[in-house]
């Protein structure tokens, strides 16, 4: 070769080479901060799903329809002893706070500002206190919480925050009754109240003349208004519309207005359970869940096709304990069997929920834990699963993360107590309903009822359903967990009711 080619020619190489090395885009760095996708179902009990959270499959698991629960249970981690509050508002205080009922003192469900419930105040021998029933605020106003909520640290660290569905997390025309006030970034139908006036779109989901003065109706889906489509679809819908318009990472917080009433049957599924024989009711109930599980399985689907479950954890999760006393049919206080009673009562049917947690890579597929926990953990381990190691808060954050347990941890929580405290009333009579203060430590669980501060002792390992009080056989572990319970309703200055007669409120436990 010409001696003055390569000359010329090698300089020349060089250049274009480094020309073209300039040109290339840099590879792509996947992020590590995972998206989040936190379903929460509203009064779904315990046996609401063919996933058996029991050591046997039970009569109920074998009638509902819940393949998508069960493919999270068989790629994520199955709770047998995850619990809520026995009502919606206060779970979800707890859930974007971190903070205990007795310490935020959302203690009942809200709607009307500044206003007890008629139940609370006709009651004939006792006065209740005004809890906040304004329920969460980010600001100080009277009668509320004022809390940093969990969307909102979310926000403030790079994510993208979406509500959908019910809200219920302040009364009307105060701060927490707009998602948006909270740190989330996107707002689908949520606000003040706790339940749809109707599950149909071919009644405008009850945005109808004859409920022009209703707080009831489902805003924000107007364009779904006169179709025949149910909201849980309607709701499926516009989340997966939203996240094809959002960047990584994500928050996502779908909470379901299913299953809560009016029940009222999608009428695709319904034919299936009444040949198995349910009454109309129980069949309508019975499709609720389904549609549920199909929304669950379309958002599942989405994330596979776009290529982001390997980045997505997922939680699965009810606010109470399943309707029973009222609205169902058949026998009131059954519908949780083996569990006693249902929403609205502190015996484990209407506290305790199934919950599924999947975290590919990190979870171990088709897991279980029977360590508790309760709604309130839920605020520090999803933080921790963000990777948000400091952040500002307002509030004492009682819960404790779950993350542990989700990386296989050999820990137990028998030594700490979990504690419940309802000093309202909420609705019919029952097993376990009334005003009431509840801790569980360990296997035992003790019951203390404001009204005639009578004590029931259960043993939740040998006696599941809650059947055998052992308060008069087991006095020194009655008056041990007495002293317990009443030791934290001091220190988080508890309300509790008060006597009319005498005018003192009920004495602590103890």
């Amino acid at each position: 070769m010409n001696k003055d080619l390569i000359r010329y020619s090698f300089p020349i190489i060089i250049i274009g080479l480094f020309l073209h090395a300039c040109s290339q885009p840099e590879p792509e760095t996947k992020s590590t901060t995972p998206n989040i996708v936190l379903f929460l179902v509203d009064d779904m009990g315990w046996q609401d799903t063919s996933v058996p959270f029991w050591t046997e499959t039970t009569e109920f698991n074998k009638r509902y329809r819940t393949p998508n629960m069960e493919r999270l249970a068989a790629e994520g981690m199955k709770f047998t002893q995850a619990y809520a509050t026995p009502v919606c508002s206060p779970t979800r205080v707890s859930l974007i706070t971190g903070m205990n009922a007795a310490r935020h003192r959302v203690t009942n469900w809200t709607l009307q500002p500044n206003e007890l419930k008629p139940r609370e105040t006709d009651h004939p021998e006792f006065e209740f206190p005004l809890w906040n029933v304004n329920g969460v605020s980010p600001e100080a106003i009277p009668n509320a919480v004022h809390a940093t909520p969990l969307p909102m640290i979310l926000s403030q660290n790079g994510y993208r925050t979406i509500h959908v569905g019910k809200a219920h997390f302040g009364a009307i025309n105060t701060p927490g009754a707009d998602p948006q006030n909270l740190g989330f970034d996107v707002n689908i139908a949520g606000h003040a109240a706790g339940a749809p006036q109707s599950y149909y779109g071919t009644k405008n989901f009850g945005n109808t003349a004859e409920f022009s003065d209703s707080p009831w109706p489902v805003p924000g889906l107007e364009k779904y208004h006169g179709q025949d489509i149910y909201l849980t679809e309607a709701l499926t819908n516009e989340t997966l519309a939203e996240l094809d318009r959002t960047q990584q990472p994500f928050f996502l917080y779908m909470s379901y207005y299913a299953v809560h009433g009016p029940i009222m049957a999608n009428k695709k599924y319904l034919q299936h359970y009444l040949d198995l024989g349910l009454d109309s009711i129980e069949a309508s109930y019975a499709t609720m869940i389904e549609t549920m599980d199909h929304s669950v399985g379309r958002i599942l689907d989405y994330l596979d096709e776009n290529n982001l479950s390997e980045n997505t954890v997922v939680l699965f999760m009810s606010d109470n304990g399943g309707l029973s006393a009222i609205a169902r049919g058949g026998e009131p206080h059954t519908h949780n069997k083996p569990l006693a009673s249902g929403k609205g009562s502190c015996r484990e049917g209407g506290i305790r929920e199934p919950m599924l947690v999947r975290w590919p890579g990190v979870v171990q597929p088709e897991s279980e834990t029977d360590e508790y926990l309760i709604i309130e953990d839920f605020f520090p381990s999803v933080l921790e699963v963000a990777g948000i190691q400091q952040f500002d808060a307002v509030q004492t954050i009682d819960g404790q993360s779950f993350v542990p347990l989700l990386k296989g941890d050999q820990i137990s929580t028998a030594s700490r107590p979990l504690f419940w405290h309802f000093p309202n009333v909420w609705g019919p009579s029952g097993p376990g309903v009334g005003a009431f203060s509840v801790v569980r430590q360990g296997d035992w669980k003790l019951v203390y009822y404001h009204f005639d501060q009578q004590y029931e002792l259960f043993n939740i390992r040998t006696d599941i359903a809650e059947a055998s009080n052992l308060a008069m056989e087991h006095p020194e572990k009655r008056m041990e967990l007495a002293a317990i319970l009443a030791n934290y309703l001091k220190e988080v200055d508890a309300q509790m009711p008060i006597n009319r007669e005498t005018g003192e409120a009920v004495p602590l436990p103890g």
